[in-house]
């Protein structure tokens, strides 16, 4: 005769693919919350409405309250109680702090990747470099700064530290407002952070720990300068973008 199982056995098998399949769907509306905020398909300060997002990504709205306590730990969104959830905006004052706290975490990559990096990663940063370089003349903002933001990316993997890793991940996000800002408003000081990210791997590829993690965070402060420089100059077209 056949057997039977046990349906007080099935259950919890079920439970426990079901619990699997909720994280995974969490973490797949995370990942397409985060690129939409990231990418600035969803604007700084828009209230995020849990129905709507979950029917537009086809699914529950149990991954998407997950995928909201991931990117408010993440620092992408703040949830105000009683009143919903909203893509982070970082006040002025607040992101000249998180630069400090950027400039000191992008020094302990500079010493770590310089110890760490190897050839192809170095390869893959002079390539970055190179393509940053040709949109010089096109003074195309929004492709400049995705490159930026591979540029730091493949650096700060190269210290080969996770937490470190994670740390520098929740800064970036947090100053994703304001460096694309000061890149939209500074086209012409495209040139000058083009020489700044060469030296940068320069020094990397000489394994020049010092000097990787000084350039670092000369090119961070730099970056806070040329971001009141652009507060203070009108917005450019979309055409200088």
């Amino acid at each position: 005769m056949p057997t039977q199982t046990d349906p007080n056995k099935r259950a919890p098998a079920a439970a426990a693919i079901e619990l699997l399949r909720e994280n995974s769907l969490a973490m797949l509306a995370q990942r397409e919350l985060e690129r939409r905020i990231v990418s600035g398909e969803i604007a700084v300060g828009a209230k995020l409405n849990e129905v709507d997002i979950a029917n537009a990504l086809g699914v529950s709205r149990g991954p998407v309250r997950e995928a909201f306590r991931a990117l408010d730990q993440a620092g992408l969104v703040r949830v105000e109680k009683n009143r919903g959830v909203f893509v982070r905006q970082l006040s002025l004052d607040e992101a000249n702090e998180v630069y400090e706290v950027r400039a000191a975490l992008e020094g302990l990559i500079g010493r770590l990747a310089a110890q760490r990096i190897d050839a192809d990663e170095i390869e893959q940063l002079r390539a970055i470099a190179k393509k940053m370089a040709a949109l010089e003349k096109s003074r195309k903002a929004e492709a400049y700064f995705a490159l930026n933001l591979e540029f730091h990316e493949v650096v700060a993997r190269a210290a080969r530290n996770a937490s470190l890793l994670t740390h520098y991940r929740r800064v970036v996000n947090e100053l994703d407002l304001y460096r694309r800002e000061t890149i939209a408003r500074s086209i012409d000081s495209i040139a000058v952070s083009t020489r700044e990210h060469e030296a940068i791997v320069n020094a990397l590829a000489k394994g020049d720990e010092r000097l990787a993690e000084r350039l670092l965070v000369e090119h961070v402060l730099h970056s806070r300068e040329r971001l009141h420089g652009a507060l203070a100059k009108p917005a450019r077209s979309a055409r200088a973008e």
